[in-house]
């Protein structure tokens, strides 16, 4: 539980705050390796950076302290994140993963991990009473993202969580597209919270991050070892990155959801446009579940264009808005799931959960809204065959 009544407070002087050796606002970046140890089997609380940091531990302290859980961990990446969440496993355990998730998730459980005999199985997590029904005695997690990626699809995740504790598994939620600024998933029961943070929370395209927040001290000594034995962890610098990225994300999740709100009425009343999946929408998919369990709608939003338009197209002829990879950076990005994000999924499978080939996955920035809806406009127009 944060000391601080708001979070907008947490974001800037939560977790360890400052440098109580010279006064310094910011955390120091400890860019070392090692540390002398004053006699032999006594050290002063660090021994080698893969095991811990401080600047690395202060970013820890602040993500779980957002998060409200009782434990965080910094990784080189969001797949180094989830792959320490799924090492908890062992051989003949199954998780069940939503629907539609990202497409890196899915490949490291069908490519790595079914390798060690831990295996998957999809389904439709907004249907809570057909979940429960697919609960065997070797399912022993479920993981979902809500709002899930890329059709924005919202999953009840106090639903889930008391699925996951009636049959005594573990409920993880990625919440990279939501962040702890506008959704926090253990306190709606979750028992493990994961983040690319190369996202939002970074904000910047600017570093490759992962975090896990866990809700127990047993689960956080797990991951701890984890984390320690397999080495994947956040250097020094990057954790300096990331903390002060934190910092900014509430004023910066303002702008996004404020574009992303106005980007979506405009693509809904859009002739050209066939369908707008964006959860802050009130005929969305899950609206009303998303109200109550998030602040808003998010920034994230995917969209389908009628037949008689070229998507190729239309992803050339922006220029303000940049086709890439990735999200949550202060500049807008759009891509194309099918062949980007999503392309390690098989088509078949892309095809069954709603992925088709002409959806655009659009990450709103907090440039101008006039610039970037005026960017939208004339792509489309340029596309319409």
């Amino acid at each position: 539980m944060s000391k601080y009544k708001n979070i907008e407070s947490a974001l800037i002087h939560g977790g360890i705050y400052g440098d109580e050796h010279t006064g310094a606002v910011n955390v120091p970046i400890y860019q070392t390796s090692t540390y002398e140890q004053p006699e032999l089997g006594k050290h002063k609380g660090w021994e080698y950076s893969r095991t811990g940091n401080p600047t690395r531990a202060a970013l820890e302290a602040l993500i779980a302290e957002l998060e409200c859980g009782k434990a965080g961990f910094a990784f080189a990446s969001g797949m180094a994140a989830i792959t320490a969440v799924l090492s908890l496993f062992e051989s003949g355990d199954k998780i069940i993963i939503s629907s539609n998730v990202y497409g890196g998730t899915f490949r490291v459980l069908d490519k790595v991990f079914k390798n060690f005999g831990i295996n998957y199985t999809i389904e439709d997590t907004t249907d809570l009473a057909g979940l429960d029904s697919k609960i065997t005695p070797d399912v022993k997690a479920i993981l979902v993202e809500s709002p899930a990626n890329p059709l924005l699809t919202v999953t009840d995740l106090s639903g889930v969580s008391e699925i996951a504790k009636k049959h005594g598994i573990l409920s993880v939620v990625d919440n990279t597209f939501m962040t702890p600024y506008l959704q926090r998933p253990i306190e709606l029961g979750a028992d493990i919270v994961i983040h690319s943070a190369t996202k939002y929370l970074g904000g910047h395209s600017d570093l490759v991050a992962g975090l896990v927040v866990v809700n127990d001290e047993a689960l956080a000594e797990r991951i701890a070892f984890i984390q320690n034995s397999t080495g994947g962890v956040l250097a020094p610098f990057d954790s300096f990155l990331l903390i002060r990225g934190i910092k900014t994300l509430g004023v910066r999740l303002d702008r996004h959801v404020a574009n992303a709100e106005k980007a979506a009425e405009y693509l809904k009343l859009h002739r050209a446009v066939k369908q707008v999946y964006y959860p802050g929408l009130p005929d969305a998919q899950g609206y009303e579940i998303n109200r109550r369990q998030a602040k808003n709608g998010g920034a994230m939003i995917s969209f389908e264009l009628y037949e008689n338009y070229n998507i190729a197209k239309f992803f050339s002829s922006l220029r303000l808005i940049a086709l890439a990879e990735s999200l949550g950076g202060v500049e807008s990005l759009v891509c194309h799931p099918a062949s980007m994000t999503h392309a390690s999924i098989p088509y078949e499978i892309r095809q069954k959960v709603g992925i088709t080939d002409g959806l655009i996955r659009l990450s709103v920035g907090i440039e101008s809204i006039d610039d970037l809806l005026f960017d939208l406009d004339q792509a489309i127009a340029e596309s319409e065959m």
